[in-house]
């Protein structure tokens, strides 16, 4: 459960949640970044190893979203289901599930893609995150996550791992019997 800063009560919890999140999604995981640039309208074209991914998966519809209105959350429909379904486990009574889905809900939208390869990016979720110009589209396993270029190059050098980040990697890629 996480406390209204928003981090989860403990770290094993927060471990344990990733490790129940949804693995299948019937497509290989998204990995890496790949520069791309929101046309008028919105229209962002996905990137060509993502698009063979989704083409290999038949995905064609996505819910697109954010959880802070910063970047966007590309999820293919059957993933973002998964995650629904997850969700639905728990109660809406759930501090935690409660702010998801409305920070969810109110930047997102379920989408198609078109013939080229396009998606339409929410005009609200455009607007807060200044999705407008060039981007980084970047894999995030399940989703594919969409940040403004130029806020993402500023940010990288204050998101370094610290120690005790690496002391959580250690914990959570430990090799299990």
């Amino acid at each position: 459960m996480q406390t209204g800063s928003g981090r989860f009560k403990g770290k094993e919890q927060a471990r344990q949640a990733m490790r129940n999140q949804p693995q299948e999604t019937g497509m290989e995981a998204f990995r890496g970044n790949h520069p791309a640039k929101v046309e008028d309208g919105g229209r962002l074209k996905l990137p060509g190893p993502f698009k063979k991914l989704l083409d290999d998966a038949n995905v064609t519809q996505f819910y697109i979203t954010s959880q802070d209105g910063q970047s966007a959350q590309i999820w293919p429909l059957p993933a973002w289901e998964k995650q629904e379904a997850l969700l639905a486990e728990s109660s809406t009574m759930d501090d935690a599930v409660d702010k998801y889905l409305n920070l969810t809900s109110y930047y997102g939208q379920q989408v198609e893609m078109d013939k080229q390869a396009r998606v339409i990016l929410p005009q609200i979720l455009r607007e807060s995150a200044k999705l407008n110009a060039e981007v980084a589209v970047r894999g995030k396993m399940h989703y594919l996550e969409v940040h403004n270029l130029k806020n993402l190059e500023e940010s990288l050098p204050v998101n370094v791992l610290t120690a005790e980040d690496r002391q959580s990697l250690k914990l959570i890629l430990k090799p299990r019997s």
